[in-house]
Order: C-alpha cells, then structure tokens, then sequence
C-alpha cells in the first residue's frame, strides 16, 4: 500500500472540499472507524467525495433505458458491502491508511465502471501478435490512478500500484497490464492467469 499524502492535500485546497465533516451524521457514528473520519479532516473529505460519487453513480443508473432497478440495487449493495469492509479496517496494523485507501480504491472503482468523467486517455493493444486480439484500456485521473480494462464483452477496472519501472495497473482476480513505452504485458484473470504480449496500436 502506498500513500499519496500530495494529492489527498490538493483536494483539500478546494473550496467546497475545505469542510471538515463526512457525508454521514457523525453523532450517529457507532464504530470506531467511523468516529475516526469524524475527527481526521481529511479522511472527511474523502468520505465526501466517495458519497458524491455514489449518487453521481446512481444519477447515470437512472437514465439507463432498461434495467434501473436492478442496477441500482446491486449498487448499494455493493456500497453497504464497501462500507462494512472500510468499518473492518479497525483490524489493520495501520487503520487510517487502511481507511485512506479504501476511499480511494472506492473512488477510482465508481468512477471507472460508471464513466463519470471522461478518460485521459484510451489505449489500444494487439496481443500476442494477432490484431484481433485486442486489450483496451482507458485510463482516468482519479487521486487513486485507474483504468478500465475492456476484453471480448468483459470489463474490469484496476488502480495503479507500485513497481519499479513503467507503470501498472492491476484488476480483479489477477488480471494487470504493465505497460512499458510501446508495449505491455497483460495478464488474465485467475484461474486462467496466462500473460500476454501487447503492442500498442493507437492511442486516443
């Protein structure tokens, strides 16, 4: 895990961002996460903008043509699962990056499945040496850097992590991309797990 102190700041230096309250009613916090965000301004500000998110997120659900109710209850399912899972960070060895991160994790996830801004970039890669084996990956400036990964009618997102040289990204069940200038080694998702060499074709 690793921390982007920097970015979490800027976002702070907003105006609309410089409140020091969460999104919930802090004399209803029960657990001891949640008393945390209450008194750590920044943690605050992430919870802030994970919620504005959320409804953004149910915002687009609601214009879908078909299947809203669907969609929208798997969402908040979805939400009070992350939410139970972000309480259970009071087991970690550090709470508040643990806390910390699973803001940003949230946000970059709502933000990429639900393409609330528009990508910085869309990449286009031919795997294994055959065109039709195409890796898509569009890429967002969330605090937490993410991408969308588009595959055959699959779609999965991932954040950048760590690593020593090019930049990568990793997804669900394993699957990552590491791109390195012009070329990338895709991995697919377990079981399969096979890795792949990509060239990028063209870049939007």
């Amino acid at each position: 895990m690793f921390r982007i102190l920097p970015l979490i700041l800027a976002v702070l230096a907003t105006p609309a961002l410089s409140q020091s309250t969460p999104s919930f009613d802090c004399t209803l916090a029960e657990s001891s996460v949640e008393l945390m965000i209450c008194e750590d301004a920044e943690l605050a500000a992430l919870d802030r903008i994970v919620a504005e998110r959320y409804a953004a997120a149910l915002n687009v659900i609601g214009k879908m043509d078909t299947g809203r109710q669907a969609a929208k209850d798997q969402l908040r399912a979805i939400q009070r699962g992350w939410i139970k899972g972000r309480n259970e960070c009071w087991k970690a060895s550090d709470v508040r990056s643990c806390v910390e991160f699973a803001y940003l994790s949230r946000e970059a996830q709502l933000v990429t499945l639900w393409m609330l801004e528009q990508p910085t970039s869309v990449a286009f890669w031919a795997c294994d040496g055959n065109p039709a084996n195409e890796v898509v990956t569009s890429f967002f400036d969330t605090t937490l850097p993410s991408v969308r990964f588009e595959r055959g009618d699959t779609v999965d997102i991932g954040a950048l992590v760590p690593t020593g040289s090019g930049a990568k990204y990793e997804g669900n069940f394993g699957r990552s991309i590491w791109i390195k200038g012009d070329e990338a080694s895709y991995r697919e998702p377990d079981p399969d797990g096979s890795t792949l060499s990509c060239t990028l074709v063209k870049e939007n």
